[in-house]
């Protein structure tokens, strides 16, 4: 393996933690808002469809390129069913929202998602003064809503950061100002983003180390250009630190509103030559990855799959550790993980909050992706980095997030392809559908 001369540039689509954020905003917004580049994927979708329904106008170019959105000036009225899909996002973002306008309003998704919990939410709203019925405390729930008052409120954010990103985004939608102390807070980078755009949107926030409190005042429309997403970008640049080429994220720099940008911290780490600047980050493998560490991956939960998979291919033992909380994700991506790698022939020691995976030389075998995205791309990198074939028992499952997924990394590396470009696990190849160097078979997920 070999560092490249020059880096191949990814083409990364929108963040969809900045585009579904954005959706809601200009939706609230008293006035037309225009998102350029916002991701196009199953769970954008889903939300963008979801507030239509609630009565805002989304008009998107014929390339959908960018979408501009005629807000409500104001919370939902009316009330309806609202369909969720799959999107935790909807699911958490959306109920807060419609609590504070007026109407009756019932809440469904998916299996998958009827599995996530939203006690902590449905709790809040209640002690706000909504009228929530939510049996076993998730989907399906249904909102009374005749408006809400502020006040301040202590909020369980120990499971997910979303419940409280949910309710600051209604909270300028709200009569009188609302106080939030979160307990426990997890990936508050997150939070931190949701904060970001409330303020570009116009809203009245004052942030503490121990609260926020939200002044009443509703949103202003806002043209905004959504960056590359960094969860996405991290299964790109960590195939470029495990098989020692570079690739550069253009967009992705130190502007960035995401926290999961931090993952190249754990690849420079691990070894790999990192640089991050204004116009957007690059990382060089060195043709061997360091392992030998501790990292806490907590705030950047999403990425920890990411460089799970490639740990086998460290010359010592890696441990990851701070991520409770996303065995509560689309999947436990924590027994996800390990399962997986287990199945590999990767040694494995899992723990609560924690896994250690030990080098070692992968082992063709099935992956079990529960239906869940990150799991199939995370280990789709780890078929390419080791060049042993894996089979994806869901690679469609990546349309959660980023439908050419699959194209774009053997796009990217289609030397590493088995049988070089245009071989059997190059796109398009025969007999493969989905990721170069990963076999797969259409089947459902869990």
């Amino acid at each position: 393996m070999h560092a490249d001369p020059l880096p191949r540039t990814a083409r990364i689509p929108g963040s969809k933690s900045i585009t579904n954020r954005a959706l809601l905003l200009a939706a609230a917004a008293d006035g037309t808002s225009t998102l350029r580049a916002p991701l196009v994927s199953e769970d954008t979708l889903a939300f963008r469809k979801a507030l239509t329904d609630l009565g805002a106008t989304v008009r998107a170019a014929s390339d959908e390129s960018r979408w501009t959105v005629t807000g409500l000036g104001g919370a939902p009225r009316g009330g309806g069913p609202v369909w969720c899909a799959d999107a935790g996002t909807a699911a958490r973002f959306l109920p807060p929202f419609t609590a504070a306008g007026r109407g009756t309003y019932r809440f469904d998704g998916s299996a998958q998602l009827r599995a996530r919990p939203l006690r902590p939410l449905v709790d809040a709203l209640d002690r706000l003064g909504a009228r929530v019925r939510a049996d076993g405390g998730g989907l399906p729930l249904e909102i009374t809503a005749t408006g809400l008052d502020g006040g301040e409120l202590d909020l369980d954010s120990s499971l997910s950061s979303q419940y409280l990103s949910g309710l600051l985004m209604a909270a300028p939608l709200l009569r009188t100002p609302l106080t939030l102390r979160p307990e426990g807070l997890v990936s508050r980078p997150y939070v931190d983003m949701t904060l970001a755009l409330m303020r570009r949107f116009g809203a009245g926030v004052d942030a503490y180390a121990d609260r926020v409190t939200i002044r009443p005042g509703g949103y202003r429309p806002h043209a905004l250009d959504i960056e590359p997403d960094a969860s996405t970008a991290s299964y790109f640049l960590a195939a470029a630190a495990a098989c020692g080429r570079a690739v550069s994220v253009p967009g992705l720099g130190t502007g960035s509103l995401q926290g999961d940008l931090r993952f190249v911290d754990v690849l420079a780490k691990a070894g790999a030559r990192v640089s991050v600047t204004a116009e957007g980050t690059t990382v060089a493998g060195t043709g061997r990855l360091r392992g030998g560490f501790d990292v806490d991956m907590g705030d950047i939960s999403d990425t920890f799959m990411t460089f799970a998979a490639i740990a086998p291919l460290a010359d010592a033992p890696v441990t990851i550790h701070g991520i409770a909380h996303a065995r509560l994700k689309e999947s436990d991506r924590v027994a996800a993980v390990t399962a997986n790698l287990r199945a590999c022939g990767v040694r494995v020691d899992e723990g609560p909050d924690r896994i250690t995976v030990h080098p070692g030389t992968p082992a063709p075998a099935r992956i079990a992706c529960r239906r869940d995205h990150r799991i199939a791309m995370s280990f789709s990198v780890l078929s390419l980095a080791s060049g042993v074939p894996l089979v994806l028992d869901d690679p469609a499952c990546v349309g959660k997030t980023f439908p050419g997924f699959h194209a774009e990394l053997g796009r990217l590396f289609p030397d590493l392809l088995p049988g070089g470009p245009g071989g059997p696990g190059a796109p398009g190849g025969p007999g493969v559908l989905g990721a170069p160097g990963v076999r797969t078979s259409v089947e459902e997920g869990e």
